[in-house]
């Protein structure tokens, strides 16, 4: 059996993905290492496989439907759904908050699975738990193409990661790459 982590390591070497620098981050941190989900992503037989990986360790549980943030979340959910036999819907902000838009509902009581593609302090998948469960959805498990918090994030449901890392973030106040005065370079979608 290939040891999965390894080989999404490897994948993301190969694609340009693991990026080092002075990166600030969706949640506002700073990191001296960022993963660029998106460069894997681009590769269709990459987010097949993710997608796959993704769905099977929730193949026990029945799911209704894949729900994830926009922009990250978005290849992942379709190619877990794919993997898994349902639909993929997402969330966008609307006001600041996370929210079902585009016509995309679900029905009470509805099981979903929440995927994402980083998660470091887990805010865009809590945000995405809370409008799958507005809509009335009733949310199963998360999973994340990558976790930088090596596990420590709790999101209140069953979760996993393909790859598991802890990877240092810093508040910015705290930040030794500022205190070097190296710039900060936005890789991510989120760009407020």
């Amino acid at each position: 059996m290939i040891d999965q982590e390894q080989h999404l390591l490897e994948i993301f070497q190969r694609t340009g993905a693991l990026l080092e620098g002075h990166f600030r981050l969706s949640s506002g941190l700073h990191s001296p290492r960022y993963l660029q989900c998106a460069l894997v992503l681009q590769y269709p037989e990459h987010a097949e496989w993710v997608g796959r990986a993704l769905a099977s360790h929730f193949s026990s549980e029945r799911i209704d439907a894949v729900v994830a943030p926009a922009i990250g979340g978005i290849i992942v959910a379709h190619e877990a759904a794919r993997a898994l036999g349902v639909r993929a819907v997402f969330t966008e902000r609307e006001a600041g908050v996370m929210t079902l838009r585009r016509g995309f509902s679900l029905k009470n009581d509805e099981a979903v699975l929440v995927v994402e593609d980083v998660i470091t302090t887990g805010g865009s998948t809590r945000e995405t738990i809370d409008a799958a469960t507005r809509a009335g959805g009733r949310v199963v498990g998360a999973g994340s193409i990558v976790d930088r918090s090596d596990g420590a994030v709790e999101l209140g449901v069953r979760r996993c990661s393909l790859l598991t890392l802890d990877v240092p973030s810093y508040d910015p106040s705290e930040c030794p790459l500022c205190q070097q005065n190296i710039p900060v370079t936005k890789p991510g979608s989120r760009k407020e």
